[in-house]
């Protein structure tokens, strides 16, 4: 395989997207932990509270996959001036490197994921507790009655014409 300056620019697009997607959910996070803190403050639901720790963790995590990402796009620079002074060893070494840090980042990033879905079922918990929630899945019946015919007939067509259905 020929190594050469332009296999470690490859990197640069897909480090330069994730660092911006780590930056949203950053910030998407820290906007809800805000929200999330105010509303504690004035009703100290205990799942709130919940949520809240939840979403330290995984402020951490998404700092965590930031630093790596970080870290492997600047060595993907620095192994282009290896390249470019001719340290061609050195060189493949930093960029494998590169690479290990760039999976790090998305191994954290899929962990931040499953972290997320407990987060989800601790919303989730608070509306099965307050029996918003079915235990089972409701069955839809079909009408017997004409006026039923009409509104089931109605609520399919709003149902199809939004894109749900």
């Amino acid at each position: 395989m020929e190594f050469s300056i332009s296999t470690p620019a490859i990197l640069f697009p897909a480090i330069s997207l994730l660092l911006l997607a780590y930056t949203n959910r950053f910030m998407a996070l820290a906007s809800l932990i805000r929200s999330l803190k105010s509303q504690y403050q004035e009703s100290h639901n205990p799942n709130l509270l919940g949520q809240i720790i939840n979403l330290r963790k995984r402020i951490y995590l998404i700092r965590n996959m930031q630093a790596c990402g970080i870290a492997s796009f600047f060595l993907c620079v620095i192994c282009m001036l290896l390249l470019f002074s001719n340290y061609q060893t050195v060189a493949k070494y930093t960029f494998g490197f590169s690479l290990i840090l760039l999976l790090v980042s998305l191994y954290l990033s899929l962990r931040e994921i499953q972290i997320s879905i407990e987060a989800l079922n601790i919303e989730l918990s608070e509306l099965e507790s307050s029996s918003i929630v079915a235990e089972e899945p409701a069955v839809i019946k079909e009408p017997h009655s004409s006026n039923e015919k009409k509104l089931f007939d109605s609520q399919k067509e709003v149902i199809i014409n939004s894109g749900l259905g």
